[in-house]
């Protein structure tokens, strides 16, 4: 089975968007007083990151930020016979009346994102919750979710798959590529 592959965003292209999401998000946040950014983890975290060093940097104020891990907060987590390792949460603060910006690399069904919700709830209840991704698969949802701030939508099909690709120390982000498989 063979995989074509195209490039979504690369280089230039790809700073303009990242450097867009994040005017959007100064834009409707100014000085982030009353705002957190909040990485789905794993892949979600990793981009959370580079979009929160680029946002203190822009604003020179300091940013509330954490890692979230959704494992046993998704619909599917008992189906397989693997065992689960879950991932780290780092939140080190309430997000009680908190304007929270969840952070995820690709929106596709829609479960990892309403896993998120579940699992933020149980570090308060925040005053609005907001999503932003990167990469917006459109016509695959399971559930009704759609992303506030989105770097690219892309039209796709099951059979595709969409890989970010990161430094060997998974801080900068090289290059978004859409695989698909050939029969």
């Amino acid at each position: 089975m063979n995989q074509e592959q195209k490039t979504l965003l690369e280089g230039k292209g790809l700073e303009l968007v990242l450097q867009r999401l994040c005017l959007e998000l100064k834009e409707n946040y100014g000085d982030f007083a009353n705002c957190a950014l909040v990485g789905l983890q794993p892949r979600g975290s990793l981009l959370s990151a580079s979009l929160h060093r680029r946002l203190e940097q822009m604003t020179g104020h300091r940013i509330l930020h954490g890692k979230l891990d959704i494992t046993f907060f998704r619909d599917d987590f008992r189906r397989g016979d693997d065992i689960l390792k879950p991932n780290t949460t780092s939140i080190d603060f309430l997000v009680e009346n908190k304007n929270v910006v969840l952070i995820d690399d690709v929106l596709y069904t829609g479960r990892s994102v309403r896993a998120g919700f579940d699992a933020l709830m149980a570090f308060g209840r925040p005053a609005k919750v907001e999503l932003l991704t990167l990469i917006d698969r459109r016509y695959t949802r399971h559930i009704p979710i759609e992303a506030n701030y989105c770097g690219k939508a892309v039209d796709t099909h099951a059979g595709q798959k969409v890989l970010l690709e990161w430094d060997a120390s998974q801080t900068n982000l090289e290059k978004v590529t859409l695989f698909t498989r050939e029969a």
